[in-house]
């Protein structure tokens, strides 16, 4: 008997697990798909206005969803360092903000011209 493939073992071990567990798996899953996808154009970031006295947890969710192109892991540092001047020193959030939509910019066009050979 030969071994079952990839697809119907997933789906094996989907069926087996709690719903809580499949949508963290599919999520895992949709993660995969976007971060090994083949000759994809970047897609462009998403357009949500920066609210009226936003604060930065606000900010960090906003732009998130505005680029969620991007790995959360290459921003780790430099965000977590305006986060922590913001919460720890009493940096103003509207400056910190700034910075932070500067630095998802930043990533993006990076992003982009390592899509495009240009890096």
């Amino acid at each position: 008997m030969a071994n079952p493939s990839p697809k119907s073992r997933l789906l094996k071990l989907i069926d087996s697990l709690p719903r809580a567990q499949q949508q963290q798996l599919l999520e895992f899953a949709e993660f995969l798909a976007e971060r090994y996808a083949v000759n994809e154009e970047v897609s462009q970031p998403r357009e949500i206005a920066r609210p009226d006295n936003e604060n930065v947890i606000a900010a960090m969710k906003r732009l998130r969803e505005s680029y969620p192109m991007l790995d959360p892991e290459k921003l780790l540092n430099e965000t977590s360092s305006l986060m922590s001047a913001h919460l720890m020193q009493g940096r103003p959030a509207e400056s910190v903000i700034d910075e932070l939509e500067e630095i998802f910019r930043k990533h993006y066009v990076m992003l982009v011209d390592e899509q495009s050979g240009q890096s």
